[in-house]
């Protein structure tokens, strides 16, 4: 099918066939999984396949990657072994003394590996508030070649106006990067202006935590996309043939999926925002959220994340996920399972997340259920 006539159809149908094709050797339906890692030459010592050594590329990984840039709205996609490796791969494909930046909150993952590795092989790094416009317009540099971006941030919800971070950065002379691991679907940085997309494909578009896995997408080709590629195909953080697969499987219930964590969350948002004992909820479907009206423009649904704070202390809330019996106490996102997590222990002393903070993944079990196990919880 071409990639022209994919790209006029709507997202429910693209998610079931972007990058699928009937096996031309035995009509199977399903993607084949190539385990291979290396491929046959011809005759005359060229790959007639395009595949050579899986490293290199695998038929599940270019099939992949070719779904992904078409249910994301870009032209090509590098697929990693993780989100922190499509992650790296892109502040690889700086130079030393290049400027890059990023949100003082984002996943902390991130920050740390920009602190601890990048730090040190002389990327020049401001960490700043991202909702701030005027402070990214004073930050940026003539050395400014990289504006990182996280929204809804992690973990307390902030939102950032991508479409004037993508303004200010261009203006600037340097690329706009979106993590958009929250919001798949729901939010479409491409058509903001945005030059990458990174996902931890680990998360919503596998789907059913089972997977690791990462990916940067790009609006464009480019010679700075072609320096991902070739960390990539040279640093070799790639991920299996399985795991593609997985990720693809995943992929194809990845509207229907994301339809259900949204209207799941709001009525779990709704509850936890009546309920005495919460002082704050953090979801950008609530009107009580100050970047609410935002949220409405970028944003077609409000995703499957959650964050609250208790009015008790902090140790009151390392103790609530022992409570819960439908929740799961486990870090990540995205899955089927509803998960919790006291997140503050999770980042570790370095973290700025209030002690105070639960933050909850929410999953496609009934939305009841979930209620009815944060209020037995929240009773104790």
């Amino acid at each position: 099918m071409a990639h022209s006539e994919q790209s006029n159809w709507r997202l429910e149908t693209l998610a079931v066939h972007a990058g699928r094709a009937i096996d031309g050797a035995t009509g199977a339906v399903a993607e084949p999984i190539h385990l291979s890692t290396t491929f046959e030459r011809a005759t005359d010592g060229t790959f007639p396949s395009g595949f050579d050594y899986t490293r290199g590329n695998n038929p599940n990984r270019a099939a992949l990657e070719k779904a992904l840039a078409l249910l994301e709205g870009g032209t090509v996609a590098a697929a990693f072994a993780s989100g922190s490796a499509a992650v790296s791969a892109t502040f690889q494909a700086l130079s030393p003394n290049d400027h890059v930046i990023v949100p003082v909150e984002a996943y902390h993952g991130i920050l740390r590996l920009l602190r601890n590795i990048f730090a040190r092989w002389e990327l020049s790094i401001d960490f700043i508030d991202m909702t701030n416009l005027d402070a990214l317009r004073e930050s940026l540099r003539p050395a400014t070649r990289l504006v990182w971006s996280e929204s809804p941030s992690n973990p307390t919800m902030k939102l950032t106006d991508l479409a004037a971070l993508v303004e200010i950065a261009h203006a600037g002379g340097a690329l706009l990067a979106c993590d958009n691991t929250w919001a798949p679907l729901i939010q479409h940085p491409f058509a903001l202006g945005a030059d990458l997309v990174m996902h931890s494909t680990t998360k919503y578009f596998g789907g059913h935590s089972d997977v690791l896995s990462g990916a940067v997408i790009a609006r464009e080709e480019s010679d700075f996309f072609q320096r991902i590629r070739e960390v990539q195909r040279l640093a070799g953080g790639v991920p299996g043939p399985f795991d593609c697969w997985l990720v693809h499987r995943g992929m194809a219930t990845l509207p229907w999926r994301m339809r259900a964590h949204c209207e799941n969350a709001m009525r779990v948002a709704q509850f936890l925002e009546s309920h005495p004992r919460i002082s704050k909820v953090h979801y950008p479907g609530l009107r009580s959220h100050p970047q609410h009206d935002l949220a409405c423009r970028q944003m077609e649904r409000f995703g499957g994340m959650i964050s609250f704070e208790l009015k008790e202390n902090g140790a009151t809330a390392l103790q609530l996920p022992n409570k819960l019996k439908v929740f799961t106490r486990a870090t990540s996102l995205g899955g089927v399972e509803s998960l919790i997590e006291h997140r503050q222990s999770i980042e570790g002393p370095e973290s700025l997340t209030p002690a105070s903070l639960i933050r909850l993944s929410i999953g496609l079990e009934h939305p009841d259920d979930l209620i009815a196990d944060l209020a037995q919880a929240l009773a104790r």
